[in-house]
């Protein structure tokens, strides 16, 4: 996403000369088909389409390349010195790039597209790719709205489907953390270099300073859920440190069914607060485990803040990606099993001691 922040602002200079997008990939590839990378008149880019391998050829051609329009390019990544496919490189596979002149109906339709979806919006690109004889053609549409640039229609769905791209342009990943302590800054570091939207909320206006949290869009002192506007692809992790501000913001997101809710804190500590933040909603303990990651993180060991917000970006990436592997999460049994031999209850007595 951060990738793609970088390409609107180069196209928001209003120097663009060509956009190349990986529009298909057989074997392996280091991008995943809908990478880009937008070429500057002077040679500056933004975006990649391969590890390093393709860049300098595919900006030094490219102006040249589109000469005529949009064109697709056929590149081989297998180390093979035979090859009639330019050309070999050891990646493993073989990529189709389409590379499209600027300032055409087409590009200006999805560079706009692209810049929206930095603001919130999401939307559906289909794009007929050039053949011989016939030009990129290109639709794009967001919930009932659709635009269908030159010589498109809404029935291009019924070309070629070997000729067509299609692809889901999703707006950043919305982090909301409940919690501006220390150990929230590396977090929104991190979350920052992936580009995601964050949103740091704490009640503690000596916490929550938007200064000491520059990569944040939004540092709020005083929020509801209503004012957060949340939804079911947002992820969020509770971590205020302080017991009963844990417990509401537990109980008042569960229900939310995020596409990631994490808790931070010792085993014994989220035990507990499950096992209450459950009662709080009438529901059973399993049925609030399952919405819930805590100890929130992967388990890549270390210590201090750094490594826990790695571990933390770590779990929310995999979890966003569809690709959670191993996890810390609790079970009921394991809140029964705390809960029961009082390790939570001494928690809270240590606490009331301070």
């Amino acid at each position: 996403m951060i990738e793609r922040r970088k390409i609107v602002e180069l196209w928001q200079r209003g120097d663009a000369a060509a956009l190349v997008t990986l529009v298909r990939v057989e074997g392996s590839s280091y991008r995943r088909e809908g990478a880009r990378l937008l070429i500057a008149a002077n040679g500056e880019y933004a975006g990649s389409i391969s590890g390093g391998c393709l860049e300098a050829e595919v900006i030094r051609k490219a102006a040249w390349l589109v000469r005529d329009g949009a064109v697709i390019e056929r590149y081989s990544t297998l180390f093979d010195d035979t090859a009639e496919i330019p050309y070999g490189l050891g990646c493993g596979g073989t990529v189709d790039l389409l590379i499209e002149p600027a300032g055409t109906p087409e590009f200006t339709a999805l560079m706009q597209a692209l810049e929206a979806s930095l603001h919130g919006g999401s939307f559906t690109c289909e794009s007929a790719l050039p053949t011989a004889g016939q030009l990129l053609r290109r639709t794009i549409q967001a919930g009932d709205w659709q635009l269908a640039t030159r010589n498109s229609s809404p029935d291009m769905v019924r070309f070629e489907t070997a000729h067509m791209f299609r692809e889901v342009i999703t707006p950043p990943q919305r982090l909301l953390l409940f919690g501006a302590g220390d150990d929230s800054r590396p977090i929104v570091q991190m979350a920052a270099l992936l580009g995601w939207h964050i949103t740091v909320i704490d009640s503690r206006a000596q916490w929550a300073n938007p200064e000491r949290f520059p990569d944040a869009a939004r540092v709020v002192r005083q929020a509801s859920l209503h004012d957060l506007s949340l939804g079911p692809n947002d992820a969020a992790v509770i971590m205020t440190h302080s017991y009963e501000q844990d417990r509401a913001w537990l109980a008042a997101l569960l229900p939310l069914r995020l596409r990631y809710l994490g808790l931070l804190g010792a085993r014994h500590r989220s035990a507990l607060l499950v096992a209450e933040a459950a009662a709080l909603l009438g529901w059973d303990v399993a049925r609030a485990c399952e919405g819930l990651f805590a100890p929130v993180g992967l388990d890549l060991g270390g210590d201090g803040a750094e490594a826990i917000a790695l571990a933390t970006i770590a779990e929310i990436h995999a979890c966003c990606e569809g690709k959670i592997g191993v996890s810390r999460r609790m079970t009921a049994e394991m809140v029964a099993e705390q809960v029961a031999d009082g390790g939570a209850s001494r928690y809270m007595q240590e606490q009331c001691a301070l």
